[in-house]
C-alpha cells in the first residue's frame, strides 16, 4: 500500500522518516493549508489537522507564511514541532509590525519576544525571514542597526536570518555588501515583480521561485526545474550558477553551503508537484 493510499484511511499510516536533505539542499512550499491542495497534494478524505503531518513528510522544508501576520503562542509552535518528522525543518517570517517599523532600531524587544516563542520549534527551526516591503522607506543607518539586534541563536542552537527587502531603491551593492558582513542571507526571487539577484552573502542561500504555471501539472516544465536543480547543486557546492544576475563582483568559490528552495505564490495549486519533481531530481525522492 502506498502513503498516499494509506492515509486516507482512519489510522493516518505515516512514515516516521522524512525527505532528506540532499547534499544540503532543502525543497519546500510556503505553507500547508491551502484548499486546493486537497485536489491534488493531499490524499482524498485526509481530514486538515493532519495536513502538516502528511506534507512534511513528502518536502524537507515548509516556510512558514502565517507569522508575518502574527506570531503564534509557543504552544502551536510545539505542536507543529511534534508533528514533523526528524530532519525536517521550517523557516519563517517574522512579523510585519517589526518589520515595517518606523524605528527599525528600536525593536529589540519586539524581537525578542518573536523569537523567544518561535524557538519552541526547537531543531525545526531553520531561519528566519525578515520581509521589507515595497514602498516602505528604510533608513539605511537603521536598518543595520536592526541587524545588529537579531540574535545568532535560539535556546542554544545557531539561527541563521534571511533578508527580503522589496525596495528597488535600497537593493544595491552596499545592502549585499551589509547583509555579507553580518553572514544573514538575501532572498532569491524567481520573480519580475521583486528585485532578483543571487549574490551570495551568507553560509547558505534561500531562493523562492515565483513562476509556477497552472498549465503544468510540475509547475515548471521539467526542463526547467533540471535547471534550478543544477542551480541548488552549484550553489551547494560553493559555487554561484552562471545564470542569475548579481548585484556585486561574483565571489570566488567558497565552502559547501546550504540551500534552501521554495515554490511560493504564482500558481500556487502547482506549487507542491513542483517541489516533490526537484527533490525527485535531486534524488531526494524515487517516485
Amino acid at each position: 500500500m502506498s502513503t498516499r493510499e494509506a492515509v486516507a484511511g482512519p489510522g493516518l499510516d505515516l512514515p516516521d522518516a522524512g525527505v532528506p536533505a540532499v547534499d544540503g539542499i532543502r525543497v519546500g512550499i510556503g505553507g500547508w493549508t491551502y484548499a486546493p491542495w486537497r485536489a491534488n497534494f493531499y490524499p482524498a478524505g485526509l481530514v486538515q489537522r493532519r495536513e502538516l503531518e502528511y506534507a512534511s513528510r513528502q518536502l524537507s522544508a515548509i516556510e512558514i507564511n502565517g507569522t508575518y501576520y502574527g506570531a503564534q503562542k509557543p504552544a502551536t509552535y510545539a505542536k507543529w514541532r511534534d508533528e514533523t518528522p526528524p530532519g525536517f525543518v521550517f523557516t519563517a517570517k517574522a512579523p510585519k509590525r517589526i518589520t515595517q517599523s518606523r524605528a527599525l532600531q528600536a525593536t529589540g524587544a519586539q524581537v525578542e519576544d518573536f523569537v523567544g516563542g518561535i524557538a519552541e520549534l526547537d531543531d525545526r527551526l531553520a531561519a528566519l525571514v525578515w520581509q521589507f516591503d515595497a514602498g516602505v522607506r528604510i533608513d539605511r543607518d537603521a536598518f543595520a542597526a536592526f541587524l545588529d539586534l537579531l540574535p545568532r541563536q535560539a535556546r542554544g542552537r545557531p539561527l541563521r536570518h534571511v533578508l527580503d527587502v522589496r525596495d528597488r531603491g535600497f537593493v544595491d551593492a552596499g545592502y549585499v555588501a551589509l547583509a555579507r558582513a553580518h553572514g544573514m542571507a538575501t532572498v532569491f526571487t524567481d520573480s519580475p515583480e521583486h528585485p532578483s539577484f543571487a549574490d551570495a552573502t551568507a553560509d547558505f542561500v534561500y531562493a523562492r521561485l515565483m513562476r509556477a504555471r497552472a498549465d503544468v501539472a510540475t509547475g515548471y516544465p521539467v526542463p526547467e526545474l533540471r535547471a534550478w536543480a543544477a542551480r541548488a547543486r552549484a550553489w551547494a557546492g560553493g559555487d554561484a550558477p552562471d545564470d542569475p544576475p548579481l548585484l556585486d563582483a561574483p565571489a570566488q568559490p567558497g565552502p559547501a553551503r546550504d540551500v534552501f528552495v521554495f515554490f511560493i505564490s504564482a500558481a500556487k495549486e502547482r506549487n507542491p508537484a513542483a517541489a516533490m519533481e526537484l527533490l525527485r531530481l535531486l534524488g531526494a525522492r524515487d517516485d
